[in-house]
């Protein structure tokens, strides 16, 4: 007797115990696979400007500009980014290239609300014409692609075929607040513009941008500016030798943004003299005036207005994708 009910019992228990199983098979939730993390992103985007003016100088006389860049990423982690990237401007340089090239790489590390971004960077200007026809102390001709002055206008300014130069960086910014930024940077010129001497710019920065209550979705509102400095050196014997001005450049704006399209309005200005600005720029549309003549540095008195005041409108378009953003 003692033996059925052993074995009733625990036939009984089998027989629950199987149904609780089939049960738990079935309700027990099925566990989605973790997304696979994709570290690779590409930043990209293009622009109209009104001018090209770059650390106080125009860059394309004053004449709209357009430009594109391409920049891919590779985040090691959430707080450290490698980059490389690409880009390029339609300029209006006194050699005449075809185009300005830019060409960079860095990493850009983070710390909380600190962010910086240490990298090299290389101005490529394609398809140059020199312009001189004078020669060295010693009277050596600076070369046979090198075209007479009167190929210029009759300011006789002198230009090199090639202006290509190498530049290094470190910048930082901090987000004092989520509507507060600032920030600067410092930047090392590997015989700048090919003038024969190494430059160092440094610059600092801030931006403001409206809270996201005051503006419709999806767009925003900012002001920013920068204030920075050159320090430049003494050309090479084929500018004559001439001691080049350090000088200061500062441009403050406000912009608006919609999705990926911003809209700014910017003034800029720096403290060059026309003359200053002439031995510079070696600009093709210089002209004499009596008031520009700077002993050693601009003796023949052309001014040139490639450095003063100027107020710029852009639209850009600044997109992303990547990093599991489809």
């Amino acid at each position: 007797m003692k033996k059925t009910l052993l074995a009733t019992l625990l036939a009984t228990v089998s027989s629950v115990g199987t149904v609780f199983a089939a049960d738990m098979a079935v309700k027990a939730p099925v566990m989605a696979p973790a997304p696979v993390y994709n570290p690779w992103n590409i930043a990209f985007g293009a622009g109209v400007y009104s001018d090209y003016v770059f650390r106080g100088i125009s860059q394309s006389n004053h004449k709209p500009s357009v430009n594109a860049y391409f920049e891919p990423h590779y985040n090691i982690n959430e707080n450290l980014q490698l980059y490389a990237g690409v880009g390029g401007w339609s300029i209006a340089f006194s050699n005449r290239p075809s185009a300005e090239i830019d060409m960079y790489a860095g990493i850009r590390p983070t710390f909380g609300k600190l962010s910086l971004d240490f990298g090299a960077w290389y101005y490529y200007y394609p398809g140059g014409t020199c312009y001189n026809g004078n020669t060295d102390a010693a009277g050596n001709s600076f070369g046979a692609d090198c075209l007479a002055n009167l190929s210029l206008p009759v300011n006789g300014n002198v230009i090199k075929k090639d202006v290509s130069f190498a530049e290094y960086y470190a910048k930082a910014s901090l987000a004092v607040t989520d509507n507060f930024t600032i920030g600067g940077g410092g930047y090392y010129d590997a015989d700048w513009l090919n003038f024969g001497f190494d430059a160092i710019y440094a610059a600092v920065n801030a931006k403001i941008t409206a809270p996201s209550s005051w503006m419709p979705t999806g767009t925003g509102a900012y002001i920013s500016g920068e204030y920075g400095r050159y320090w430049l050196g003494t050309t090479d014997a084929f500018y004559g030798n001439i001691p080049l001005p350090d000088y200061s450049t500062w441009n403050v704006g406000a912009g608006l943004t919609w999705t990926v399209f911003t809209v700014d309005v910017r003034y800029y200005d720096s403290d060059l003299s026309k003359g200053e600005c002439n031995a510079i720029t070696s600009d093709f549309t210089a002209t004499f005036n009596p008031a520009n003549i700077i002993p050693v540095v601009n003796p023949a008195g052309f001014g040139s207005k490639w450095c003063g005041q100027a107020y710029v409108v852009s639209l850009k378009a600044d997109l992303t994708y990547g990093s599991n953003v489809k």
